[in-house]
């Protein structure tokens, strides 16, 4: 049985994204270097908003940029995924 998650109010559910091991240039970054949790996800679901705050301004499928200690970290079926207040995130990627 697969499990839903429908975020409330102003969270949203996002996937995270790892870090890349390569950098544009080439250079490949160790792993020790990468060993902090992504700060960088996928965004999966998205609440509906208050009736004092409206719905954050992302879409499903776009890729956040977040604060380092907002997310609650999940795991449904084996797969991570964190769920945080659309006011940790920073920004979106184009």
């Amino acid at each position: 049985m697969t499990k839903t998650l429908h975020p409330l109010g102003t969270n949203v559910i996002v996937k995270p994204v790892e870090a890349e091991t390569a950098t544009a240039s080439g250079i490949i970054i160790p792993e020790t270097a990468s060993k902090e949790k992504p700060m960088r996800g996928e965004v999966m679901e998205i609440g509906p908003g208050t009736e004092d705050e409206k719905a954050p301004n992302v879409s499903k499928g776009d890729v956040v940029i977040f604060t380092k200690y907002a997310p609650t970290e999940i795991k449904i079926d084996g797969v991570e995924l964190y769920v945080l207040d659309f006011k940790s995130l920073l920004a979106v990627e184009k």
